[in-house]
């Protein structure tokens, strides 16, 4: 253990005399210096707590407030008639802007110039920018989709460039929702609708149907058209003032195509086309026309 006087030789050697290490060292034995020390905190410490109550406050109020402008401005796109679509993108903006905006303010009260937090996250802007490009490329394809409405909610769309399809369920700030018949959601980015060909199946009121149904050579083409005819003219879906059509599509390997087209409304598409296949079958047998299938004639030639 090192004397007293050598660390007092040492210290003075710094600058340090030896009398300002007796008076420190006296200061430290007196009784209360620490609790004078935490006194002196305590009244900082209070208006942490404070700002921080005031924070919680503040946030909780906001909260209430960005939630009740969210309804007003929905309402208000109903009773001009929006696009379901157009709602869902501004309700996903509000809210992102106003949060952004009340935590801004809630940095101001404990002392955080938002000035200089603003020009923090300009500078950085370019960074996050080069960082985030496919986040702004399908914002910017969002704006696109609701501008050009291409699809609206409720759309049933396929994505031709990976295959995706589904009815549109929510159109958000960077992904588009579809909802595929087995009842999966598929996400998919914005920019990808915006920049790739797409099919709205549904945009339409109506809809073709377009069969193509094989009989036998040996078939009277004449009667199967007819009993072909019958079947659509009679099916409840049939749009009536559109006449179905039947025709020799194609002369096949080992069967006579023939086309069968017929319009229905959009939403009864898949029903009716299930339905005429069904009975366009039935009819066929009923009179013993055959619809063959694929076969091969193999001559032995002795």
């Amino acid at each position: 253990m090192i004397p007293f006087y050598m660390l007092t030789v040492e210290m003075s050697t710094e600058g340090i005399t030896t009398d300002e290490v007796v008076e420190v060292m006296e200061k430290v034995k007196e009784p209360g210096v620490i609790q004078s020390y935490l006194q002196g905190l305590v009244p900082d410490l209070l208006a942490f707590l404070f700002q921080i109550v005031v924070a919680l406050i503040v946030y909780f109020i906001g909260g209430k407030i960005i939630n009740l402008l969210r309804k007003i401005v929905r309402k208000m796109l109903e009773k001009r008639d929006a696009d379901e679509g157009l709602k869902q993108f501004l309700d996903a903006f509000i809210k992102f802007l106003c949060y952004f905006l009340l935590i801004m303010m809630i940095l101001s009260l404990f002392g955080v110039a938002t000035t200089s937090a603003i020009a923090v996250l300009g500078s950085a802007g370019l960074t996050i920018g080069m960082a985030l490009q496919g986040s702004l490329s399908n914002f910017a394809g969002g704006v696109l989709i609701l501008m050009l409405k291409p699809f609206r909610v409720g759309d049933y769309i396929v994505e031709d460039t990976h295959g995706n399809e589904g009815t549109v369920d929510e159109i958000s700030l960077f992904y588009t929702k579809l909802k595929s018949v087995d009842n999966r959601v598929v996400v998919v980015p914005n920019g990808t609708l915006a920049n790739s060909s797409m099919t709205n199946v549904t945009h339409c009121e109506k809809r073709q149907i377009d069969l193509k149904i094989s009989v036998s050579y040996d078939t009277d083409l004449k009667m199967a058209k007819e009993v072909i005819l019958q079947i659509l003219r009679k099916d409840p879906d049939r749009l009536q003032e559109e006449e179905p059509k039947v025709f020799v599509s194609d002369l096949g390997d080992s069967a006579v195509v023939l086309g069968v087209r017929v319009w229905t409304p959009t939403e009864k598409y898949w029903e009716c086309r299930w339905r005429l296949l069904e009975e366009i079958k039935n009819a066929l047998d009923e009179n013993n026309i055959e619809i063959p299938y694929q076969k091969l004639d193999i001559n032995i030639k002795k």
